[in-house]
């Protein structure tokens, strides 16, 4: 049996809004621009976390994923962006397909325990993409691939880490969980995921606790995996549950016996449905775990094995996957029959950061094939510094942008970007709706 360690944590059993009373509708950003904190509210238990890390490292080996709830709303649970919106969705939805183009941001790994610093750089940066003269360049809302609170999702820190750096952010943030998300210290009594659950998978729009009183109200999604539409784009959202490596969505036969395998059958329904309705938008899949990925975090083969199953099965394959996990920016191809797919890791939103190679080891160059996945390929990087993805989708095309937040916020150019034809399903040059 492992030995307790000592953590500051919050055990919890209500449900995700019986603790406050609902708003009548969502509310996101603080009605004025506030400066950014100098520090946290919350001094972050580095000891703590430093005890419990050591009984994980020695329970790796034997370390198994944890059952989480099914999410509401049937085989496939459903997000809209109308509804996360309240009121005025149905209106906003009809502007934003009015436009011809939708565009919102991603990123994932952004809690940070030691400094401020590093998501203030991101979170002004993202708020730099809402100054622009076209309404139809400014986000929608922002995706977020998962580890929003370290090291074990507690909700005392969910203030310092999610809520304080959002605090300006004009729009809904829908999320994945991550491990870190998912993840029980050893010794706690708090549920997996607990937090999580309460601030992101409320059944109405509420204040929580944790938001420390700002004005950003809970998350309404079904659960931790669930179909979020918009205008031209649905994402296939997963949950990779709380081990470092690999990431994993089904019980895999008899190796998890615990897990339900309530993710596949989901996974299935959601591309069915796309094929049944001849959806025409672009079709994105995310989790948290890569399955490719570069340094010092593995990829997740089995996991990948299942998805590309159910697009068998369907006939239906993403146009891009996204992912975080990894500290740093990552964007490979893979090549499969006739389709070139973008996967793209973007986990470098302000945890910290992982170089690709050991100290004193050349920088890797790209792009370069992956001897081990025939037909892929991979393109770039970035593990210096900080950043975000830009996701704009209109009728014909999906581009994903890279913008790092150490190019300020005068910069609106990427510094990486990939193209892919909703049709042809190949990588393509962009060209701007209406053009």
């Amino acid at each position: 049996m492992a030995k307790k360690v000592s953590k500051k944590t919050t055990s919890s059993t209500k449900t995700p809004d019986s603790s406050s009373t609902s708003t009548g509708g969502p509310l996101f950003a603080q009605p004025a621009l506030t400066p950014d904190p100098s520090n946290f509210r919350t001094a972050h238990d580095t000891q703590a976390d430093n005890a419990a890390y050591k009984v994980l490292d020695k329970e790796a080996n034997t370390l198994k994923p944890l059952p989480f709830p099914p999410s509401r709303g049937g085989v496939e649970p459903i997000l809209q962006l109308a509804d996360v919106l309240g009121s005025q969705g149905a209106a906003i939805v009809k502007t934003i397909t009015q436009a011809k183009q939708i565009v919102f941001h991603a990123l994932g790994d952004t809690g940070n325990t030691r400094s401020v610093k590093p998501q203030n750089a991101v979170t002004d940066k993202l708020m730099a993409d809402f100054n622009e003269t076209d309404p139809a360049q400014v986000p929608s809302f922002l995706f977020h691939l998962g580890d929003l609170v370290y090291s074990f999702g507690e909700s005392q820190y969910y203030y310092d880490q999610f809520y304080e750096p959002y605090r300006d952010y004009p729009r809904p943030i829908v999320a994945i969980a991550g491990n870190h998300d998912g993840m029980v210290a050893p010794g706690s009594t708090t549920p997996t995921l607990d937090a999580f659950l309460q601030n992101f998978c409320a059944t109405a729009p509420h204040p929580t606790a944790e938001n420390g009183g700002l004005d950003r109200t809970a998350m309404i999604q079904p659960g931790v995996y669930y179909t979020f539409e918009a205008p031209f784009v649905r994402i296939l959202a997963l949950y990779s549950n709380r081990l470092e490596d690999p990431g994993v969505i089904s019980s895999q036969g008899k190796t998890f016996p615990s897990l339900i395998n309530a993710q596949l059958d989901y996974l299935k329904a959601a591309l069915q449905r796309i094929k049944s309705e001849k959806f025409p938008g672009a079709v994105i899949i995310a989790v948290h775990h890569p399955p490719y990925t570069t340094g010092n975090h593995g990829g997740s083969p089995i996991m990948l094995q299942e998805i590309d199953a159910a697009c068998k099965a369907t006939g239906v394959w993403p146009h891009a996957v996204l992912s975080g996990h990894a500290h740093s920016y990552q964007r490979y191809t893979r090549i499969t029959g006739n389709m070139e797919i973008p996967y793209l890791i973007a986990g470098n939103g302000g945890h910290g950061l992982t170089p690709l190679t050991r100290a004193g080891a050349p920088a890797l160059r790209a792009p370069m094939a992956l001897s081990s996945v025939p037909g892929v390929t991979f393109e770039n990087y970035d593990d210096t510094d900080y950043g975000y993805l830009r996701v704009l989708v209109n009728a014909q095309q999906l581009r994903i942008e890279y913008h790092p937040a150490s190019d300020g916020a005068a910069a609106k150019t990427p510094d990486d970007f990939v193209t892919v034809d909703l049709k042809t399903r190949k990588l393509v040059h962009f060209k701007a709706a209406g053009a």
